[in-house]
């Protein structure tokens, strides 16, 4: 059984969640030597991107609540794409340079305003690790699942 929250707690959890997950890519790279690929790169900003909207959004008031959890619902659509893409396509290309997700790090200078956070260190196919067996990117598509669940309950609530 789902608990009964208000759309402001599960939007608060939302950003929980993401939080821990940058916590947790960050912990991988930094204390595991897992190393980020440009579609890493681009999950965690997204994961940044809803997170920061679910906070606002928990703060706001009715309909600006709800966009706010509309366009988080998108970008959770989006992560979940992006992983999909990195394991099927990506993770088997020998360089990933000039990909999508390279252009848009590229484009917004992400990795220059905040290098130890956003910085492309791998390539696709060498970021290709598995935790527990899984890999990495079926973790990050899950939890873009778990928070699409949660952004449509946190719309569905009061």
């Amino acid at each position: 059984m789902l608990p009964r929250w208000t759309s402001r707690q599960w939007l608060l959890a939302v950003a929980v969640l993401c939080a821990a997950s940058i916590g947790l890519a960050l912990l991988a790279q930094y204390r595991f030597g897992m190393e980020p690929c440009p579609y890493c790169i681009l999950q965690r900003l997204l994961y940044a991107a809803i997170g920061v909207l679910a906070l606002i959004g928990a703060v706001l008031p009715g309909m600006l609540r709800k966009l706010l959890a509309v366009v988080a619902l998108l970008l959770s659509a989006c992560a979940a794409a992006a992983a999909v893409y990195q394991h099927f396509v990506a993770a088997k290309s020998a360089s990933c340079a000039l990909t999508f997700a390279d252009k848009i790090i590229t484009a917004l200078r992400i990795d220059e305003f905040a290098p130890s956070l956003f910085a492309v260190r791998a390539s696709c196919a060498d970021a290709a690790v598995s935790v527990f067996g899984v890999p990495f990117e079926f973790w990050s598509l899950l939890l873009a699942l778990l928070l699409a669940a949660m952004t449509v309950l946190a719309l569905r609530s009061r």
